[in-house]
């Protein structure tokens, strides 16, 4: 006779599986586990939610789940580097501008790359981390401050609305290789976009303009920062060393 065999059962998913599938579902991050150390990966996607709520059917980032999580990365002793993956279609531009101050402050190796898009205040993201990449296919929309709903057409509206653009174009311009001039030129450029001013740049252009660091996907985001956590790992050793 032979004997009946019962079909093996699924081992239970672990708290930490559960915590990892929650985290992808909640803010579109994961943490991998790499020779190298661990990598915090991070989604910037849609819009840049700031003080209003977006619509219910647009894909946002909330920049309030986005700050403590980044301040959470940058003290966590289980974090070697964090990569931003970005596709942004514009939205609150001094929420954008918080979460790139942040990324820009931290001291671990960070890693941008655009992939679909980086819509407006999108770029200030981009240029953030401290190495940038950009598919060849990636737009990056660049165009004047601007605001909907009811404005106060008074002087001091206008002049809010100028001294928060030099705010961004200051940022851009000092955590990138293009200058503050060339910058403003391109946002107030006119033959560029069919209905506003503006530019609209892909990839391999950001890069020769000095807006992005380096054409490239996943993998050149990886081993560049790789490479950023194994020569931190060799400068600690020295200091340990005393050499």
């Amino acid at each position: 006779m032979t004997k009946s065999t019962k079909p093996t059962q699924a081992e239970p998913e672990t708290d930490t599986q559960n915590e990892a599938a929650q985290s992808i579902l909640d803010f579109g991050s994961a943490m991998t586990a790499t020779p190298h150390g661990n990598i915090y990966c991070l989604t910037i996607i849609g819009q840049i939610e700031g003080h209003v709520t977006a619509s219910s059917g647009a894909k946002t980032t909330k920049y309030e789940h986005v700050l403590p999580l980044l301040a959470k990365l940058e003290e966590s002793g289980d974090v070697a580097g964090v990569l931003f993956l970005l596709n942004t279609v514009g939205g609150d531009v001094e929420a954008g501008l918080a979460i790139a101050e942040l990324i820009a402050g931290m001291t671990k190796p960070t890693v941008s790359i655009v992939l679909g898009g980086s819509h407006s205040i999108g770029v200030p993201l981009a240029v953030a981390a401290r190495r940038s990449f950009a598919v060849p296919s990636a737009a990056m929309t660049i165009h004047p401050v601007r605001m909907n709903g009811t404005v106060i057409a008074a002087p001091q509206t206008y002049s809010y609305f100028q001294r928060l653009q030099d705010r961004i174009v200051a940022f851009v311009a000092g955590h990138s290789h293009i200058s503050a001039g060339d910058f403003q030129d391109m946002m107030l450029k006119k033959d560029d976009m069919a209905a506003d001013v503006g530019s609209v740049i892909y990839g391999e252009e950001a890069v020769k303009l000095g807006l992005i660091d380096q054409v490239g996907g996943l993998s050149d985001g990886l081993r560049w920062l790789y490479g950023e956590i194994d020569a931190e790992k060799k400068k600690r050793g020295r200091k340990r060393s005393g050499n």
